[in-house]
């Protein structure tokens, strides 16, 4: 007798999450808060935790904070020596992202970068960054992924990894067309990757959508 999605996906989970209990203990923080969907999914932040073991990585970017998940995800992966910037807009939200990296005992692994991403993300290619990072997280404003993309694929090693969030954008993308500048942004960018030389790439139905671009 066939499985419905929801048995089969708690089977996976039950079988599969290990959620630390620092992150267990963000994410019940964060189900009080209004925009609680905007957090990166736990089975998304044990894929790229792997992912980050499996590459030896220790050198990282992330585009989007909300409350830290992602990043304190990404920093406890990472070694003693490796280092993640973290960049955001909000001093709101990156204040309670900063309180719970202090008490996982990670926050001197993460540098918090307030401003606009694609500033900071110049500025660290103007600083000589160019190849010196092994992966990028990107799960900031959906009409701003394709000029992170491009700075990302300057910014990582040949053989890095950007991992790109919502990219299924509730499946709005499927629609070829409407579905406002977000989709069409998404949709856009979809289709970018998909025929994109430079790159090695798999999207995943995990979560809204995983893309994983390698970068050749």
């Amino acid at each position: 007798m066939p499985r419905s999605h929801d048995a089969i996906r708690d089977y996976i989970t039950a079988h599969s999450l290990r959620e630390p209990p620092a992150l267990a203990v963000l994410r019940r923080d964060n189900e009080t808060r209004p925009r609680f969907n905007m957090q990166f999914t736990p089975e998304s932040a044990q894929l790229l935790q792997l992912l980050i073991k499996l590459m030896g990585a220790r050198r990282g970017i992330e585009i989007g904070t909300f409350t830290g998940y992602s990043g304190l995800a990404i920093a406890l992966a990472l070694p003693e020596d490796g280092r993640l910037i973290c960049c955001d807009v909000s001093a709101d939200y990156t204040q309670i992202a900063r309180r719970h990296w202090a008490a996982a005992g990670i926050a001197d692994k993460i540098e918090l970068r307030l401003g606009p991403a694609r500033d900071t993300l110049d500025a660290l290619i103007a600083a000589g960054g160019t190849g010196q990072f092994d992966f990028m997280l990107i799960d900031a404003d959906k009409t701003g992924y394709d000029s992170y993309y491009e700075r990302g694929l300057i910014l990582l090693r040949a053989g890095g990894l950007i991992a790109i969030d919502n990219v299924l954008w509730g499946g709005a993308v499927a629609d070829r067309s409407g579905g406002g500048v977000e989709t069409e942004a998404l949709r856009t960018l979809n289709d970018k990757i998909a025929g994109d030389d430079r790159v090695d790439v798999s999207m995943l139905a995990l979560g809204d959508g995983l893309t994983l671009a390698r970068k050749r």
